[in-house]
């Protein structure tokens, strides 16, 4: 009879040669095998736990993970697989315990410190999470998230000729192209302004920041720009046939327009936002799509289309405008607010990634597409560092007689 332990190896062996192979299923089915005739052996849980993290099973991995560390407390790889699978569970405090673990046990990969560092980041301690990006940068110089990450650190820190240098650091790396000329030119006078975000940005950034959306907004930043945009549209005490939400978020003006609207119809970059604006109930229907494909594409006309600290996720304003009045019912509403640019400049790119734009510019363009300044006044958006955050809110009219573009 064979040695349940000799059995054990086997597989193991063919297990480990299944993993590398990129053969996931038959690797797990091997290392479950393995288990079977060598039942709690570190080795095997640990590699039966990466696995299945390769496999993006988390929840299955955490507790193969967890045994293996029981019995193993010394094992590097159990502490770093189970923060790993911590992370991707939202995990953050538990996640960051089993990094710093198996960094304290001789572990010194790169890519372990930069997961160590966005768990530190979302548990908001800047200084920690700067501290593993740079032991991910002593682990490997080459790393070009790394050095966007202590780019975007530097930046939000206020340290913008440090941040610049990280993000040419960034680029010589390989770092997306696009997406860091775009953090550059936030971060570094005389850098040209991208007149539009990478749509990744927008969309990653909207993704993650969705499950604290409303709470951070309204009590963190104080942000009022939805309520002051429609409290002169709410004041007349008309009822709208349709309004059109750009940006809709969670659904902060869905609320608002609800009740005085036949239809609120909304549109969104982010999936997550557009699922809760979704469940709100306020709206007929939301389209997960790009703001200015979305104004071009639909044929009807809204009596009312509301931008509520949109555009500066939008940035130049020369299509999203006019596309905006195209959709326009004669005689309708186009209701907005962006933050104020600097005096003498039509645009801004601000280091915290917002876009800023000049009352002249906004003037001129609305003209140009046919839209008379009902109101343009100003007033705080939000709080930034318990600063007011000061922007231009715009109630543009199409005149009763005008032609929809085409």
């Amino acid at each position: 009879m064979s040695n349940p332990l000799d059995k054990a190896r086997t597989l193991f062996v063919s297990g480990n040669a299944h993993f590398e192979a990129g053969r996931l299923e038959a690797a797990l089915a091997d290392f479950d095998a393995a288990l079977a005739h060598s039942p709690g052996r570190p080795s095997l849980l640990v590699n039966r736990g990466a696995t299945l993290c390769r496999l993006a099973r988390w929840e299955e991995a955490l507790p193969t993970l967890q045994a293996a560390a029981q019995v193993d407390p010394d094992h590097a790889d159990a502490w770093a697989a189970m923060g790993l699978a911590q992370q991707a569970l939202g995990q953050w405090a538990a996640a960051t315990e089993s990094l710093q673990r198996a960094h304290a046990l001789g572990l010194r990969d790169g890519a372990l410190c930069l997961a160590l560092a966005d768990c530190q980041m979302r548990l908001e301690r800047p200084g920690a999470a700067l501290a593993a990006v740079d032991q991910a940068l002593a682990a490997d110089a080459s790393l070009a998230e790394a050095w966007s990450l202590r780019g975007n650190l530097m930046r939000e820190a206020g340290r913008l000729t440090e941040a610049a240098a990280a993000f040419d650091q960034a680029l010589v790396h390989g770092g997306h192209p696009e997406l860091h000329r775009f953090y550059l030119a936030s971060v570094r006078s005389g850098e040209p302004v991208p007149p539009h975000p990478p749509r990744a940005y927008v969309e990653s950034l909207f993704d993650d920041y969705a499950p604290d959306f409303q709470q951070h907004l309204l009590q963190d930043l104080k942000y009022q720009a939805h309520s002051r945009l429609l409290a002169p549209i709410l004041a007349e005490g008309r009822r709208w046939p349709l309004a059109l939400d750009l940006g809709c978020g969670s659904g902060l003006c869905g609320q608002l327009l609800a009740p005085v609207c036949d239809a609120v119809d909304g549109v969104d970059v982010s999936r997550v936002m557009v699922e809760q604006a979704t469940a709100s109930g306020d709206y007929r229907r939301v389209h997960h799509a790009d703001l200015l494909p979305f104004l071009t594409a639909s044929e009807s006309l809204a009596d009312l289309i509301v931008a509520a600290d949109v555009f500066i996720y939008v940035g130049a304003l020369d299509d999203a405008l006019p596309a905006a009045a195209q959709r326009l019912a004669p005689g309708g509403i186009l209701a907005f607010s962006v933050e104020q640019a600097d005096p003498g400049h039509d645009l801004q790119l601000r280091p915290s990634l917002r876009y800023a734009h000049g009352r002249a510019a906004i003037e001129r363009l609305a003209t140009s597409c046919g839209l008379s300044v009902r109101a343009l006044w100003a007033a705080a958006i939000r709080e930034d560092q318990r600063q007011p955050v000061m922007g231009w809110y715009a109630l543009l009219q199409r005149s009763d007689g005008a032609q929809a573009a085409s």
